[in-house]
């Protein structure tokens, strides 16, 4: 049997560390390198710091992942839609990252989704044409990219007896076959951040969560500790920051314009079998799609939207009901089955950080679907340094470009960024991950960690169990997080170590187990 294999060297993280590394950090020595934000890029940004050899603290208010990074579409995107749009650096660079992720960082958490694009009475044969000369084009990006065929197949064309059965639940009158494309898919975005933030650590990298950043300068920040109320200062030589929708709220000059993005949660159930994903073509519009998303945990996610969004941003935005009927609508025009409001069993909306080109005043602003999906560094006249804009795919570029323009203003001694080839915490080769001895989603999550995260409930039967009815989620998962991953609340395990949370029902029912998970470890009121 393969052996339980320990956390990589100073990847755990627990709250004693966070104790510990907070009270030497604020008022302590100057660092290299504040980060502020814990999504997928302040992480990525720690760890590209830290990889550099430079010492490193990241903040931020809340918990990893807890703001955009967690609502997702879980896609790792190869840069389709952006090549419709003629912003062909944006699609090439989203395909190499794409490979990136899938080939050398994190082959464990990333891997090849099937769609299947429906040709139903609603997709004339011109949309049909152009979608297929779409993947097409995609799959020239793959290549160009350097991704292997191995990791991701060519499009093809399908029949319809095909089609019914890589998605059963669609309506078959007038369906006349399908296109099948490929693309990135995550695990689970949060856990990806997670993976990050823990590589950074093992790197030397301080990371403090439930550390609010009130006021930034170029040479540190003043911060308060969410847990005990407690100011100081932590000082820097170069401050990053990468707060995403707050990024305007910390510095000067900067407009962000928030997008909404919303996703529904169903029972698969409801649905039936769904060997692939879904690409639902959104009526009158030519390249917009809402899509359909199996999760192999008992549900289905089914978004997304691309709405503005005004006013101040909130900590967790709420879903409306026009998104959710919008969502609903597009996918009872394909299905079979029809799925009614009381199907939705939960919801969530990510808000991505656009960065405002347009005019401040005045009426021709484009919709936030039109603004690219470039990122951008800035310094502002103080020398602080923001990176926002990008998404999740490209997080580990945007990071390397973040950490060149702080390291050139203000002349750090370090290196180019290694983070290309540097594996994420779990990450292995395909054999390497395909030889372990524990069940395939455990390995699929944890990658090499699954053994040792396995091994938890082989020594307690109780662990061994779900956490709740239907769902695969168990006791040794969450006493893992607590113990490896940094989870310090019934809110850590619950809606970002695991993806309980989503569900509200299931959410309250899990609540109990996760105190005493919590209870057991002794953690800290």
């Amino acid at each position: 049997m393969t052996p339980a294999t320990p956390p990589v060297p100073g990847s755990s993280l627990s709250a004693a560390r966070r104790s510990r590394e907070l009270t030497e950090t604020v008022g302590g020595p100057v660092v290299d390198v504040l980060v502020v934000g814990l999504g997928a890029t302040g992480a990525g940004v720690a760890l590209d710091a830290a990889a550099r050899g430079l010492s490193v603290a990241a903040v931020d208010a809340h918990d990893l992942a807890f703001g955009t990074s967690r609502f997702s579409s879980k896609l790792i995107h190869g840069g389709l839609r952006y090549l419709a749009s003629a912003q062909l650096d944006v699609a090439h660079e989203s395909a190499v990252e794409r490979g990136v992720l899938m080939e050398r960082t994190a082959p464990h958490l990333v891997r090849a989704q099937p769609f299947v694009l429906p040709l139903t009475p609603l997709v004339s044969r011109a949309q049909s044409a152009l979608a297929w000369a779409g993947f097409r084009a995609g799959d020239a990006l793959r290549l160009a990219a350097r991704t292997a065929r191995a990791t991701l197949p060519a499009p093809r064309r399908l029949s319809t007896v095909e089609t019914r059965h890589l998605a059963p639940a669609l309506r078959t009158q007038g369906l006349r076959g399908g296109l099948l494309s490929w693309d990135g898919r995550l695990t689970d975005d949060a856990r990806l951040v997670t993976a990050i933030a823990r590589t950074a650590a093992a790197r030397g990298a301080r990371i403090l969560t439930r550390v609010r950043a009130l006021e930034l300068t170029a040479s540190g920040a003043r911060v308060r500790d969410e847990l005990t109320g407690e100011e100081g200062e932590i000082r820097a030589r170069a401050v990053i920051n990468a707060s995403g929708v707050w990024a305007d709220g910390l510095v000067d000059g900067i407009r962000i314009r928030p997008s909404r993005g919303t996703h529904l949660v169903l029972r698969s159930d409801h649905l039936g079998p769904l060997p692939a994903g879904l690409h639902v073509p959104v009526p009158g519009e030519t390249n917009r799609f809402v899509l359909v998303l199996p999760q192999g945990d008992g549900r289905v996610y089914v978004g997304l939207t691309d709405e503005p969004v005004e006013g101040d941003v909130p900590d967790v935005p709420e879903v409306p009901e026009t998104d959710i009927g919008f969502l609903l609508d597009v996918l009872g025009s394909v299905l079979d089955v029809p799925v009614r409001r009381d199907d939705v069993v939960g919801a969530f909306a990510g808000l991505r950080p656009l960065l405002d080109t347009a005019p401040a005043a005045g009426s021709g602003a484009p919709r936030t679907s039109d603004i690219s999906r470039r990122h951008a560094v800035l310094t502002s006249s103080e020398g602080v340094t923001t990176v926002v804009g990008g998404k999740l795919t490209t997080y580990r570029r945007m990071a390397e470009d973040a950490v060149d323009a702080a390291v050139a203003t203000h002349r750090l001694t370090a290196g180019p960024s290694p983070t290309a080839s540097l594996p994420l915490v779990g990450a292995a080769s395909p054999n390497t991950l395909g030889s372990l001895r524990a069940p395939r989603r455990l390995v699929r999550r944890y990658g090499t960690e699954a053994p040792a995260v396995h091994a938890l409930g082989a020594e307690n039967p109780r662990l061994a169990e779900p956490v709740l009815a239907g769902h695969p989620v168990t006791g040794a998962e969450l006493l893992w997080a607590v113990r490896h991953e940094g989870a310090l609340d019934e809110a850590d395990l619950l809606d970002r170590r695991t993806r309980i949370g989503l569900v509200p029902a299931d959410r309250d029912a899990a609540l109990d187990v996760a105190r005493e998970v919590l209870g057991e470890v002794n953690l800290p009121a």
